[in-house]
């Protein structure tokens, strides 16, 4: 049983009820959105986890954060560093997206020490080995793509990226519509490679019946990749791209006939403009599956900062409808990001997430922020310091400030704006009545 059958069948499992309390709902509520497609709740049948999580409608936007070695760099120990900040930063759920090294060790290390959901990208492992045994990534076998995606399931993946909507067709619109970055998508980059030179279709895409069958028997989510995603400004909205979100959403309704979850990914670099657009787009064609977007970023100049432009886009894309945001390090598009730089990558993503929150009406989202204010209020600096997003990092910013002045801070100093005018408005007015209400 997966957990959309589950749902179906009106059974509350363990882990709904989990995710249930977390977002303060009823499991009931949760169930439904399960049943629905709309809610996700990545788990293989395989593993444990000690932390389930809920991803779609109604509940908090979700942060994943990608680690994972590089034919340049394959430290072990720095990923699982990555992994534990990751995770004490607030993130939901993490990704490994190794390519050097011993790629199975490596990710076997990573799920024993991630308490929360973990994805993959299949393909990379497959084209690898493929590279690795025969010298050319063009002669890796149908066989060999759902061999390691078999092999990463029995070993406890909850949830992997497969690019399906890539397509002959989708290749086509391509060309057609040309492109100033082409394809910035690595496993898309792989399968186009493999497609273009054997003259063949998406093996993910023209057996997605055998996928289907292995997503059933390991409950694996399928986060239905973004292969044809902008990496530019200049290419976002094209055909490609739309097109690649029509298969998808043909596709999520084949997944869901076998009781199969499916998140839809999505963008990439986006003009601020368009990101409502293409959440929309996203849900219309794909019948409210939950989205997953890369940012979007919302400029390409941002080199060294791209953790803000992530956030600027992902913050406007949860408030329209966006449900999980993939974080951004200040080194994206420069080099594999140090341990210090993911969790600046969670922290600036998981404010874009409150911040789309908020706007969504989610539970609880507000009341965290009318809590800082009430707090701020009273000058209650402890109280303050435990109510930031990352307290570890405000505390640290507070006491290096000292001297400060008794409990102000040293923006203000003697001339705090909160103190003057709370003794203002206790001073009676001329005509003997008192300023404030109850004084």
């Amino acid at each position: 049983m997966t957990q959309l059958s589950a749902a179906r069948s009106g059974v509350i499992t363990p882990q709904v009820r989990k995710v249930a309390q977390d977002e303060g709902l009823s499991p009931e509520a949760v169930a439904q959105g399960i049943a629905a497609g709309q809610i996700v709740v990545p788990q293989n049948n395989k593993r444990k986890l000690a932390r389930p999580m809920g991803i779609g409608r109604g509940l908090r936007t979700k942060v994943n954060a990608n680690v994972g070695t590089s034919t340049d760099s394959y430290q072990l120990e720095q990923e699982l560093k990555k992994v534990t900040v990751a995770i004490d930063a607030g993130a939901d759920t993490v990704m490994d997206l190794s390519t050097g090294g011993d790629l199975g060790r490596i990710r076997r290390e990573i799920l024993r020490n991630c308490p929360v959901p973990l994805g993959t990208v299949p393909i990379y492992q497959a084209v690898i080995e493929t590279i690795a045994e025969k010298n050319a990534l063009v002669k890796m076998a149908d066989e060999k793509i759902f061999q390691v995606i078999e092999k990463q399931a029995q070993e406890g993946v909850d949830f992997i990226t497969v690019h399906c909507g890539v397509t002959q067709e989708a290749l086509s619109r391509l060309r057609m519509q040309g492109r100033l970055m082409d394809i910035v998508s690595r496993g898309g980059a792989f399968l186009t490679t493999w497609m273009v030179v054997n003259e063949r279709e998406n093996p993910l895409y023209e057996q997605f019946d055998r996928l289907l069958d292995l997503a059933v028997k390991y409950d694996l989510t399928l986060s239905l990749g973004d292969g044809l995603r902008p990496g530019s400004l200049a290419d976002a909205t094209d055909r490609a791209q739309v097109q690649e979100t029509i298969v998808l959403g043909e596709l999520t309704e084949r997944a869901w006939e076998r009781d199969v979850q499916v998140i839809i990914e999505g963008p990439g670099h986006m003009p601020i403009d368009q990101i409502e657009a293409n959440v929309l787009l996203e849900k219309k064609l794909c019948h409210g599956a939950p989205f997953y977007v890369l940012g979007p970023l919302v400029t390409d100049v941002a080199s060294g900062y791209d953790h803000i432009s992530c956030a600027i886009g992902g913050a406007l894309a949860a408030s329209v409808g966006a449900d999980f945001l993939c974080y951004v390090t200040p080194g994206e598009h420069l080099r594999l990001p140090t341990v210090q730089e993911v969790r600046e990558g969670v922290i600036a993503t998981r404010i874009a997430a409150h911040a789309g929150d908020i706007a969504k009406g989610v539970v609880g989202a507000l009341d965290w922020d009318l809590q800082m204010s009430r707090a701020r209020k009273l000058l209650d600096w402890e109280r303050q310091l435990d109510l930031s997003i990352d307290p570890q990092h405000a505390r640290r910013v507070r006491e290096e400030s000292k001297p400060h002045t008794g409990d102000v801070c040293t923006m203000c100093g003697e001339y705090c704006a909160l103190k003057l005018v709370e003794e203002a408005l206790k001073v009676p007015r001329r005509d003997g009545k008192k300023t404030r209400k109850g004084t």
